[in-house]
């Protein structure tokens, strides 16, 4: 028996919280049904959310819980209206339920324009800093042909399999980031205050010195001495390629160059083939037509050469073409989600197709970056290793030179 934590609320629409001791999810919300309750949220005592963080901690998490505060809203929303509260009572109870102080003002927002006889998607467009396009798209399909409930659980299933994805890079990444970082520091301490060090005792005797210790202390001595203009310059450096890049023929150079990056830049593809096809089949699922689903996927990639691939791909199927023509010229995509695309549309399965597409990559994402990292790992301690290896090597050369000179 496991102990688990719950959220609930009743038909009058009063939430009550709770634990209560099952041997697994289902028998929690049995009990509640019986009980005459609506759940709301079931999870194991150990997950923490917003409120339990200390202070200092909220600022590090905020993106986090921002997405997680939307897929709980979701997720309760869809829970809401498939008892049969109506959505304004379904916005009031969440009003008061959902976490962060900026989110209840968001959602009493949205209470307000519903109250008012605007459509919940025309009220959350209003809110599009926190509703995204795609978000807001999919509920005014899913308003406009009255399967709202469905359409909120397939938002779900899209908001859990991005938000994990992300979790899982994150995951990934954070070791090497952490030990790159602390070889950067460590060299850095070790140029500027260890060789200088040594490089007084070896002053008077530069002549006697092996080349690499002199290179060694030439370096460090500039790095001491100059280290301010090389920060500045990197400064300026960043903030004139932020400045490039954010200009459109700028972005277009950088984004195919991400793409054709040795080594990532296959992870780069996989990765956008993955968002394209979760997204494009999340909204033809929510009954959005193919047409407008484009113009909204084409909003919500990441790189600019694939955003003007779908593009093509609009205007092709505007015309009565398929999608896998321009997508090919585009050479951006994987032939593999090609030709799952091509097939898909073969057969008028498009929908579970790109689902099929999505998780194939998902996966394919996943596994890459384990790969890279498990190579990174290594390469970082090992090029650390050997500048250490050198410059002590360098030093106790130094030192036998100086033991070998007449006095």
């Amino acid at each position: 028996m496991a102990l688990f934590q719950y959220r609930a609320t009743d038909s009058s629409g009063k939430v009550v919280e709770g634990t209560m001791e099952a041997e697994a999810e289902y028998g929690v919300v049995s009990r509640l049904h019986d009980m005459g309750f609506i759940p709301l949220r079931i999870a194991p005592p150990g997950e923490e959310d917003q409120r339990s963080l200390p202070a200092p901690l909220t600022f590090f998490v905020h993106k986090k819980i921002k997405e997680k505060q939307i897929l709980h809203f979701t997720q309760e929303l869809s829970t809401l209206l498939a008892a049969g509260l109506p959505l304004d009572r379904s916005l009031s109870v969440l009003s008061n339920l959902v976490e962060g102080e900026e989110f209840k003002k968001t959602v009493r927002r949205l209470l307000e324009g519903v109250r008012a006889g605007k459509s919940l998607a025309a009220a959350m467009a209003e809110q599009s800093p926190v509703f995204p396009r795609l978000y807001v798209n999919m509920i005014r399909a899913g308003e406009a042909g009255g399967i709202l409930e469905g359409v909120l659980r397939h938002l779900v299933d899209y908001l859990e399999r991005s938000l994990s994805l992300k979790e899982d890079l994150k995951s990934a990444l954070t070791y090497p980031v952490l030990l790159a970082t602390a070889a950067g520091l460590s060299l850095l301490v070790l140029f500027i205050y260890v060789i200088p060090k040594f490089s007084l005792i070896f002053k008077d005797v530069h002549q006697a010195l092996p080349w690499v210790t002199l290179m060694l202390i030439e370096f460090s001595s500039g790095l001491t001495r100059y280290g301010w203009v090389a920060l500045l310059v990197g400064v300026v450096g960043a903030a004139g390629l932020t400045f490039f890049v954010r200009s459109p023929e700028g972005r277009l150079q950088w984004d195919r160059w991400r793409l054709n990056l040795w080594l990532f830049g296959d992870l780069w593809r996989k990765l956008e083939a993955a968002r394209f096809a979760r997204t494009l089949s999340a909204l033809l699922k929510g009954g959005v037509p193919l047409l407008e689903a484009l113009g909204t996927v084409q909003g919500v990639v990441g790189n600019s050469i694939i955003a003007r691939a779908i593009a093509q791909v609009q205007a092709r199927v505007r015309e009565g073409k398929g999608m896998v023509g321009p997508l090919t010229e585009s050479a951006v995509f994987p032939e593999l989600a090609l030709q799952m695309i091509a097939v898909g549309e073969e057969t008028g399965r498009l929908e579970a197709m790109l689902v099929n597409v999505a998780d194939y990559y998902d996966q394919e994402v996943k596994r890459t970056t384990q790969r890279l990292t498990a190579l990174l790992e290594p390469a970082l301690i090992l090029g650390m290793g050997s500048v250490i290896a050198v410059v002590v090597i360098s030093m106790l050369l130094a030192i036998f030179s100086i033991n070998e000179l007449p006095f």
